[in-house]
């Protein structure tokens, strides 16, 4: 060692006593079997039931369990689900929780960074598969009972999600909302459950250049989704109409994405179409404020470097449909998610529409009226 140079800075403990008692006082050790006694203690702890986390741990055990070493006792498989459950559930930062289960702050970083991957990597097949044509058309009937539009695939919209400025970033990832955020892109089914999602997109970019730059709006132009064939609308005797996803006016109108009509200068015909889209239109928005409301580590920046922020995203959204999923759904009450336009949020990125897209629209227009 040189003359000039400080020696390294010596460890106090091998373990700091505070976390050696998470055995004995942490909240996993103290809370877990008793939370287990009482199913709806264990819903708001973990935001699922007793059951739901059953079936979950079992299908992520064997990638969650790791090898006690001379050193230290690994933590076990449970732990390591309800710690990363329990920060998505609050957002609560990894200072927190570290007196809260006794586990140290790098520690609880590494869990829950870990748990989300192997959530996402393991479960985004199972949950989230690349529908079939036959998979789109169940789709569709769903839309046409729950919203009563017919020929419809989803409702494409997204969502910023706050995220910590990510270095030499610069305004890349500031939004139209004033703050820095990512975007979570999906398509929504009527039963609130995501069909197809993007993450990770600048907080800057519009709506509709997301969807073309992304690989699912690269499959949408190349034919690639396995769509259905255009079929008769019910009841109705004009031409076939082609299956489309509903958005708002930030999307671009194309073949197979349907917005509504301009507000100025509405007759009935447009205003029943636009009503029409809109009711099918706000399950994805929905679907969000449910996501949300679950998951509050949305409520809230996300104090996390932007890959291991986009690993939480997705391991909410696969947890989202696992849960919508693995039990009856209930019915949810559409007044408590309001449209954008209600929330005054600012979609004046007005697409100029294709020419396919007009006479589709056109064609609903005349279907609805």
């Amino acid at each position: 060692m040189f003359l000039d140079e400080e020696p390294s800075k010596r460890r106090r403990f091998w373990v700091h006593p505070i976390v050696s008692q998470s055995y004995q006082k942490g909240n996993f050790h103290t809370l877990y079997k008793d939370l287990r006694l009482h199913p709806e203690n264990f819903v708001a702890f973990c935001r699922m039931s007793v059951s739901t986390f059953d079936c979950l741990l079992a299908s992520l055990r064997t990638v969650l369990t790791f090898m006690d070493t001379n050193m230290r006792r690994c933590i076990s498989p449970e732990e390591r689900l309800i710690v990363t459950l329990r920060f998505l559930a609050t957002g609560n930062s990894f200072a927190s929780l570290h007196f809260k289960f006794l586990l140290g702050t790098s520690t609880i970083s590494r869990i829950v960074g870990h748990t989300c991957h192997v959530i996402w990597s393991r479960l985004r097949e199972t949950v989230m598969p690349q529908p079939k044509a036959d998979d789109w058309l169940r789709i569709a009937e769903g839309f046409n009972v729950s919203a009563q539009f017919p020929n419809c695939l989803g409702a494409l919209d997204g969502k910023h999600i706050r995220v910590k400025k990510p270095p030499h970033s610069g305004s890349r990832f500031f939004n139209y909302k004033q703050y820095f955020s990512v975007v979570l892109m999906a398509v929504a089914d009527s039963n609130y459950r995501f069909i197809m999602v993007d993450i990770g997109a600048y907080g800057s970019t519009a709506d509709a250049r997301i969807v073309s730059a992304s690989r699912m709006g690269d499959r949408l132009r190349a034919n690639q989704l396995s769509l259905p064939e255009s079929r008769r609308l019910p009841g109705y005797a004009g031409p076939p109409a082609p299956f489309v996803f509903v958005a708002d006016q930030g999307f671009a109108l194309t073949y197979h994405v349907m917005q509504p009509f301009p507000k100025r200068g509405l007759d009935v015909r447009r205003r029943i179409f636009n009503y029409r889209l809109t009711r099918a239109r706000r399950y994805v928005e929905c679907a969000f404020g449910i996501l949300s409301s679950k998951w509050r580590v949305f409520m809230s920046s996300i104090q996390m470097d932007l890959e291991n922020a986009t690993l939480v995203i997705q391991a909410c959204v696969v947890l989202h449909n696992y849960i919508r999923i693995h039990k009856a759904s209930s019915a949810v009450d559409m007044d408590d998610f309001p449209l954008s336009a209600a929330l005054g949020l600012d979609r004046s990125q007005q697409r100029r529409p294709g020419t396919a897209g007009i006479a589709v629209r056109e064609l609903y227009a005349d279907y609805f009226f």
